[in-house]
């Protein structure tokens, strides 16, 4: 019978826990909450000889009194499990900045539960020429020590085995050098947090009292246990930080990192999306000769395989971007990132870590709202999740490639056009970010004072196996959670596009009963379509888009993407597959041959797909999105705030780009 074990794992950011966390769980491994999110806790599994591990990663933390919400997460479970869950706590902490890392170390420790000291990045310490006594500082901290080199995986089966064979450990209890306490020091945490909660004056300084009388502690052990070689310590990040946190070639560094992302995202995922293509034209002519034609037949050809296959085909684009994202963080040049747009922030009312969930908002806006737990600041914390979906997220880009391949066709050039245009999208939604965090600056009449304090970690080459399990998280839930929806869509929609009112419908089949001309089956299909309810709910809201440039098929798009933005392309693909779509044409080559009533303008002209990627760029269509607001902001208020001044923006501005290019 097998053994079970429930561990923390704790420690500072920037310590490596998410790299140790990976590598003993693989990827057998899920989020709390919601897939993609970087500062809810995370739990893994896997197995030593016949004990099973549970382990939770938590949000790092500097101390065990939360100063953000994501700090608050891991004390909460710490202080919650302490007693019931958590068998065993690894510290993970970095080996090149042991004094700060050691604070949180020495307030777990009097938590009085068994704790092992990972002590990580024992080469990075090494190239700062930083050299430690492991046996001394053990014996001084008591507690177990590991070195490791989580990056190349050193000291991992030591780890292992500590974990099978501990069930206690020896460690000293620091509370005893400080300030007589009176209770336990977990119950003395719990009231000093409620009562810090309360605005407690009192708490607050004995928290600062006692922080202090740590720091020394912790000063004079590492002074007794570690060694610096100056001569050796290597200047390497400074020289780079010279170039990238410089005002002017910093930003320059930047924007041609995204010049670089967006380049590629469109000249190297044009290969795989066409087998993608391929293959879903492939599946719809098998199913066409294994199946009867009928309604199961229309239902999977004409409903879920265009439907899915026109959100998959993108597939390749939304893994270059999370790869890109995931090596960026991984090498510590998002912090780079952060740094220099601080002073920009601040300047339309935002908080310097506002930055990181707006990069963030790149990938996906959920996660990105709740890494706004971060920002201490309230206001500056709620302009943040405000504005934070109006970044390009990666549902928008299937619609975005769809459009602006419908506006270049062939790009020969080497710099390809369709990329520039991509850029200058995501700039646009930056630019929109700006904008409205400064009017949400003034409406809210900020008061509060916000601070920025933001460490700078080593740069470093990036671990494979974490940007490869990045991009699986991310992936699995864009294509099986988003797909989950977008199944559904595509059902119902194929449904509602198919039927109509049985009166119009038998009168169109009596309208073409005895036409003889070829192009009889088309013709009624479209009637039909026109008729069909899906058809009524696109004219019923055309008199309203109309001025946009759109038609009812296009409306039909629009309604079921307030669901989520990338629905969009898998609704067009539905729509038009009604109409005797030729498989080996793509998505992009039926919409050119669209034309409007008179025969001669094209549907998807230069204002049409103008109007609509500004329309994509700027509207709320996700209702997640506004969930998360909803929850973050614990207030209803918010997402209707958020969801009117969005869509409203996103109407005048393609109501103007539409008016001034037609």
């Amino acid at each position: 019978m097998s053994r079970t074990k429930h561990i923390a794992l704790v420690g500072n950011p920037n310590s490596g826990k998410s790299t140790l966390f990976n590598i003993l769980t693989g990827l057998n491994q899920k989020i709390s909450n919601l897939p993609g999110t970087t500062i809810d806790k995370k739990t893994g599994k896997f197995l030593i000889n016949d004990l099973q591990i549970t382990i939770t990663d938590l949000p790092g933390t500097y101390s065990i009194y939360p100063k953000g919400e994501d700090e608050n997460i891991a004390v909460k479970h710490l202080l919650d499990n302490l007693n019931e869950t958590v068998d065993l706590v690894i510290y993970v902490a970095d080996a090149s900045n042991l004094q700060r890392n050691l604070l949180l170390f020495t307030q777990i420790a009097d938590l009085n539960k068994p704790t092992v000291l990972a002590l990580n990045m024992m080469d990075v310490a090494e190239d700062k020429g930083i050299y430690i006594d492991l046996e001394k500082l053990s014996l001084e901290l008591g507690v177990l020590i590991i070195p490791l080199n989580s990056r190349e995986k050193k000291g991992i089966e030591q780890l292992k085995n500590v974990i099978y064979k501990t069930e206690t450990s020896y460690q000293k209890n620091y509370s005893d050098l400080l300030t007589h306490q009176t209770v336990p020091y977990h119950q003395l945490v719990i009231d000093r947090i409620n009562n810090i909660a309360n605005f407690s004056e009192d708490s607050f300084n004995e928290i600062t009292q006692e922080t202090e009388q740590r720091h020394q502690i912790i000063q004079e052990i590492v002074n007794q246990c570690q060694q610096n070689n100056v001569q050796k310590i290597k200047n390497k990040t400074k020289q780079i930080d010279k170039i990238l946190l410089h005002p002017v070639y910093g930003f320059l560094v930047f924007f041609l990192t995204l010049f670089v992302i967006f380049q590629f995202i469109f000249k190297f995922a044009e290969y795989p999306m066409s087998w993608i293509e391929y293959f879903f034209s492939f599946l719809a002519e098998g199913v066409n000769h294994l199946i009867p034609a009928g309604t199961i037949n229309s239902l999977i050809t004409e409903g879920v395989i265009p439907g899915i296959s026109g959100v998959v085909v993108f597939l390749p684009q939304i893994v270059f971007l999370f790869m890109f994202l995931s090596i960026l963080e991984e090498s510590g040049y998002m912090t780079r990132v952060s740094f220099i747009n601080d002073r920009l922030m601040r300047q339309f009312g935002l908080n310097g870590k506002s930055i990181v969930p707006l990069i963030g908002g790149m990938a996906c806006a959920i996660p990105s709202i709740m890494a706004a737990r971060n920002i201490e600041n309230k206001k500056d914390r709620l302009i943040t999740i405000l504005v934070t979906p109006l970044m390009g997220c990666s549902a928008r880009l299937p619609v975005y490639t769809l459009l602006v391949s419908l506006l270049i066709k062939n790009n020969k050039q080497f710099i390809d056009i369709r990329g520039l245009i991509l850029l200058g999208l995501y700039l646009a939604g930056f630019i929109a970010v700006l904008l409205f965090s400064l009017l949400f600056k003034y409406i809210l009449q900020q008061k509060e004072k916000s601070f920025f304090i933001l460490e700078m970690p080593d740069y470093r080459l990036p671990s494979l196996r974490n940007v490869a399990i990045t991009i699986k998280n991310k992936t699995y839930d864009f294509v099986f959670n988003a797909g989950k929806i977008i199944l559904m869509v595509s059902i119902v929609l194929w449904f509602l596009a198919s039927y109509g009112p049985s009166d119009k419908f038998e009168s169109i089949e009596l309208k073409y009963s005895n036409y003889q001309y070829e192009d009889k089956e088309s013709l009624m299909k479209s009637e039909k379509l026109e008729a069909s309810y899906a058809g009524i709910m696109g004219k019923a809201i055309e008199p309203a888009i109309r001025p946009l440039g759109y038609d009812w098929k296009i409306g039909i798009a629009l309604i079921t993407s307030f669901a989520a933005r990338e629905i969009f392309v898998g609704t067009i693909a539905t729509i038009y597959s009604i109409k005797d779509v030729d498989d080996e044409k793509s998505i992009s080559d039926v919409l050119a041959q669209q034309y409007r009533a008179d025969k001669i303008t094209p549907v998807y002209n230069l204002a049409t797909i103008v109007s609509l990627l500004l329309f994509y760029a700027f509207a709320m269509q996700c209702m997640s999105t506004l969930a998360i607001t909803y929850r973050e902001t614990r207030s209803i208020k918010w997402p209707i705030v958020q969801f009117v001044y969005m869509t409203g923006f996103a109407y005048l501005m393609s109501f103007f780009a539409y008016q001034i290019l037609s």
